[in-house]
C-alpha cells in the first residue's frame, strides 16, 4: 500500500464490495493451488499479512493449517471473518499494516498473493518489511509472493467493468495518471460508483499506487535481507519458467 497512507484508506465500502463481487472466498486465479501445493508440509502457523476478504487465508483454513492475518481495512476484514463463520473455520484477522509485523521465529511461513507486496512504492520500506519478515520466520521457514510483470509499468489502457448487485449496478473505471520508469511506479485513478435505477448513489475516488519489479531485482533484494534458496513459478505453475510472456511471478524466498 503505497506505505502506510494508501494501505489505511484503501478498500472502504465500494472498493470492498467490488472486491468481494469479484474476488470472493473460494475464487482461485491458480495461486490458492499453486500455494497448497508449496505449503503441504507445513505444521506450523501460516501468516498472511494485507490478508483482504479472506479470499486465499480462508482456505489454508479449511484444510486444516493454523493460520493468522492482518488487514488494514476495517471494511475488508469483516467480510473475511463473515466468510470464516460461513465456512465454520479458525481464520483470526486483526488490523495492521506491513509495517506492524514485530513477530520473532512465530511463522512456518508468511504469504503475500495477488501483488499486494507492490502496494509499497518505496523500494526501502519493502527491503524493511522483507527485513522484519524475515525475523518473523522459524527458521527453514518460508515467503511466498507474487509480483506482476514488469511490462504491466507501461499498461496505460483504461478500462470500466460492472457488478450487478441486488438493488442496482457497482462500476469501476480505472484511468492511469502517471508513469514512473525510474521509479518503477504506475498511479491510476479508481472511480467506484453505485448506481440505482439508472442514477447515481454514491461514488468513491481512491488513487492506486504500484510499484513494479523485475525478479531477478527481487532476487536481490531477498538475499540482502538473508533469504536463501530463491525459486520462482510462472503464472501459478509450479516449477514453470518465467520468461518474457509470464504476467505473474511466484516467488519462494527460504530462511
Amino acid at each position: 500500500m503505497q506505505t502506510t497512507n494508501q494501505a489505511a484508506s484503501a478498500y472502504r465500502n465500494l472498493a470492498a464490495a467490488v472486491y468481494e463481487l469479484d474476488k470472493p472466498v473460494g475464487r482461485s486465479f491458480g495461486d490458492v493451488e499453486l500455494y497448497s501445493e508449496l505449503l503441504k508440509d507445513v505444521s506450523g502457523v501460516i501468516f498472511e499479512p494485507a490478508a483482504g476478504n479472506g479470499r486465499v487465508l480462508i482456505p489454508f483454513a479449511s484444510k486444516g493449517h493454523s493460520v493468522q492475518g492482518t488487514e488494514p481495512s476495517a471494511d475488508m476484514r469483516r467480510l473475511c471473518e463473515q466468510s470464516a463463520d460461513a465456512a465454520a473455520v479458525h481464520a483470526p484477522i486483526t488490523a495492521g499494516l506491513f509495517s506492524d509485523i514485530t513477530a520473532v521465529e512465530a511463522y512456518d511461513a508468511v504469504i503475500i498473493p495477488a501483488g499486494s507486496l507492490q502496494l509499497v512504492t518505496s523500494a526501502q520500506e519493502v527491503r524493511a518489511i522483507l527485513e522484519r519478515i524475515h525475523r518473523a520466520l522459524v527458521p527453514g521457514g518460508r515467503l511466498i509472493f507474487d509480483l506482476d510483470s514488469l511490462s504491466g509499468l507501461f499498461d496505460t489502457s483504461p478500462s470500466a467493468r460492472s457488478w450487478a448487485t441486488d438493488d442496482g449496478l457497482i462500476t469501476l473505471s480505472e484511468l492511469v495518471e502517471s508513469v514512473d520508469p525510474a521509479g518503477q511506479v504506475r498511479t491510476s485513478q479508481l472511480r467506484y460508483e453505485r448506481w440505482v435505477d439508472g442514477a447515481l448513489a454514491e461514488a468513491q475516488l481512491e488513487h492506486f499506487v504500484l510499484r513494479f519489479w523485475g525478479h531477478h531485482e527481487m532476487s536481490t533484494l531477498l538475499e540482502l535481507c538473508g533469504f536463501t534458496d530463491m525459486r520462482t513459478h510462472g503464472d501459478y505453475q509450479q516449477d514453470a519458467a518465467v520468461t518474457a510472456e509470464t504476467a505473474v511471478t511466484t516467488i519462494v524466498a527460504t530462511k
